[in-house]
């Protein structure tokens, strides 16, 4: 309908209004779904970008299922920036670790959104193929149905059936054994803290794994180890360089975590992956270019 008046066509306003309310409403479930494909807050907010303008240009009355369709362009947009996020990352110098977020107390409460967006889960799903993570994140995260996948990923369901099967088991055979409490976490963070605090090592030792790692990742921007420090001696030996430093405990990605700052700014952004009670990975975040958005809080949703 065109107000004569005005020579504003109210139809197409209205219609524009709707779908931006859509996309609104959204959007955290599109962020976090781009997220947990890319491990990259800045990715995932261009997807989001490219997720508007092609949902901006749609016929929405056509449209039956708005969350399903946004998801279906949000998948599509991500898997494009995976490959080419893929190709920089074999330029990256040294270990390549997710962004971490800072995240509010109601994405901890979800053990599952927790559990699939903390740093040890983002590292597994770096190691699947492209359409697998798509798959994967769909349906075992947001509990898609297989036809709604298949749409996404331009694959038939019996064909993203097996993909999700493959991609299930390979998930499980990497991933924690046993889900983790934040109360696990939060003490073994606390002895990390104490130990780094007082330099006095000792009473770490008997919660870290003997074939732990520590990923340090510095993107070549500032100092950090350019390979995975693996073994408890040479952990304990690179932890003792950090003697003296002030942690603080936050929440990164759903799980208690370290931030140390320097000079008023973080520089460093600590977590860890705990299995059978000790500690076997260690995380430490320190390039600059992944630490913007510890500042605020992001929200995430399913």
């Amino acid at each position: 309908m065109v107000d004569r008046d005005a020579g504003i066509d109210t139809g197409a306003t209205t219609a524009t209004a709707t779908a931006t309310d859509s996309f609104i409403s959204h959007r955290n479930l599109l962020f976090t779904v781009a997220y947990e494909m890319l491990g990259s807050a800045a990715d995932a907010e261009d997807v989001l970008q490219e997720t508007w303008l092609r949902w901006s240009g749609v016929e929405h009355a056509a449209v039956r299922d708005p969350r399903a369709f946004l998801v279906r362009i949000t998948t599509r947009q991500a898997l494009t920036r995976l490959r080419t996020l893929r190709r920089r990352k074999e330029s990256y110098v040294g270990p390549w670790l997710p962004e971490p977020l800072l995240t509010a107390p109601d994405v901890a409460e979800d053990v599952e959104l927790a559990d699939s967006v903390s740093m040890a889960m983002l590292l597994v799903l770096e190691t699947l193929a492209p359409t697998e993570r798509a798959v994967f994140v769909l349906r075992d995260v947001f509990d898609l149905d297989y036809d709604e996948i298949a749409q996404a990923v331009d694959k038939t369901p019996p064909a993203v059936r097996q993909i999700a099967h493959r991609a299930r088991a390979h998930v499980a055979a990497r991933r924690p054994r046993e889900t983790v409490s934040p109360s696990q976490t939060r003490d073994a963070l606390a002895a990390f803290q104490q130990a780094v605090a007082t330099g006095d090592l000792t009473g770490l030792l008997d919660m870290i794994a003997p074939d732990v790692v520590l990923l340090t990742d510095g993107g070549g921007v500032v100092r950090a180890a350019v390979e995975p420090v693996a073994g408890l001696a040479d952990v304990t030996e690179a932890l003792a360089r950090l003697s003296g430093a002030l942690l603080r405990p936050t929440l990164v990605n759903g799980h208690p975590a370290l931030i140390i700052r320097r000079d008023g700014r973080i520089d460093t952004v600590v977590t860890l992956r705990l299995d059978a009670g000790l500690i076997t990975g260690l995380y430490a975040v320190r390039n600059p270019d992944k630490l913007s958005r510890m500042n605020r809080e992001t929200a995430m949703s399913r």
